[in-house]
């Protein structure tokens, strides 16, 4: 539990700090040195009743990798490993793209961060119960944001 608790702490830090100007060095030491804590109970909110608006260059790769589950639930594919593939580097370039801010930004990285660690795992491990819980977070994904 308490690795699982670094990792998340390790991948949110490093999120937060992709989405400022800062330079890579400054970033790393940052991350270093950041004591945020991330509570794993937090709950996305939604945007006084609505669903909160994704920057549009962040949304493609966020598509992107929901049209790649869609595609490799359709064709019933057990390619585990192009699948994980395919996802962490929509990750990398929707994490590297980030424009957003405030409370939006703040909502978001509420999915991401787990989001992130559910393809980590799944790169991994490559299990069918993994890319449902993948699925399944597209589900939340597309119930607060748009």
């Amino acid at each position: 539990m308490l690795k699982i608790k670094i990792a998340l702490l390790a991948t949110f830090s490093l999120l937060l700090f992709s989405c400022n100007t800062k330079s890579k060095e400054e970033k790393a030491t940052e991350i270093k040195t950041e004591e945020h804590q991330h509570s794993e109970s937090e709950t996305i909110q939604l945007n006084n009743g609505e669903k909160w608006k994704v920057d549009d260059n962040m949304m493609l790769h966020i598509r992107n990798m929901e049209k790649d589950i869609i595609h490799f639930d359709q064709e019933k594919s057990t390619n585990y490993s192009l699948l994980a593939d395919k996802l962490k580097t929509n990750i990398d370039l929707l994490t590297s793209n980030c424009t957003m801010k405030g409370q939006a930004h703040d909502e978001l990285h509420k999915w991401l961060v787990p989001y992130i660690e559910l393809v980590d795992s799944f790169s991994k491990e490559k299990s069918a119960n993994q890319f449902t819980e993948i699925q399944n977070s597209f589900l939340t994904f597309n119930q607060y944001f748009k």
